[in-house]
């Protein structure tokens, strides 16, 4: 059934368009995953979704555990288009959720003893966690995290921007694992799924060419 409404979608699109798609899905992966955990700063979450488009990540995960849904009106910024963002009440089902999903938690952090972010394995599931502009990732998380992270640095400064760090992070791991041996591409499933939701998403007046798809197949 799917299959058929996209094939029927597709008409509606330029054959530029149709190619972009299955280019892009080409390198989206959900082998990675971020999460944002309170961010106050609005821009940031929005840079993040960004970056998360940029380096082929698909899934967004946004924790609003003490701040409500104030990211709300940000995440109409064009990205969320082709980002798929999950929201949480609370950090602790988050983790849950991506725990069954097979990700191991890792908490970015530039205290303790992180891992260095060249030397993190990246044939790991991994969903990569970060905080509040001025506290970092919660307590919760840490003590709940299966691993830590930081990115090294040689200054006076201890903390970068949170767009910043998820950037630096997603650039490296993200080269690394497509240069490994990791099953990290969608299934087909995945992919078809996808396709449908974005051409669905790019074409005006979607609800009445799906209502006309349908009644046609009644006739």
């Amino acid at each position: 059934m799917e299959a058929a409404l996209l094939a029927y979608l597709q008409t509606y699109l330029t054959e530029r368009r149709r190619q972009l798609f299955r280019n892009t899905l080409k390198e989206r992966t959900r082998h990675f995953t971020l999460v944002t955990e309170d961010v106050y700063q609005l821009h940031n979450t929005s840079a993040v979704m960004r970056s998360c488009d940029v380096f082929g990540i698909q899934d967004l995960h946004v924790i609003e555990e003490r701040l409500g849904k104030r990211v709300d009106s940000e995440i109409a910024m064009g990205a969320q288009k082709w980002v798929d963002i999950y929201r949480h009440r609370s950090s602790l089902e988050c983790v849950e959720e991506l725990r069954q999903k097979g990700y191991q938690i890792i908490a970015t952090t530039p205290h303790g003893n992180s891992t260095l972010l060249h030397e993190f394995d990246v044939s790991k599931k991994s969903a990569f966690f970060f905080g509040s502009e001025k506290s970092g990732v919660s307590d919760s998380i840490m003590k709940a995290a299966d691993g830590f992270l930081k990115i090294p640095m040689y200054g006076f400064t201890e903390s970068l921007n949170i767009s910043v760090s998820a950037a630096i992070i997603l650039q490296e791991i993200v080269t690394r694992m497509r240069l490994e041996e990791v099953p990290w591409q969608l299934s087909n499933e995945e992919k078809q799924q996808l396709e449908l939701q974005w051409t669905r998403k790019t074409i005006k007046s979607i609800d009445k060419i799906e209502e006309h798809y349908y009644n046609q197949k009644k006739a």
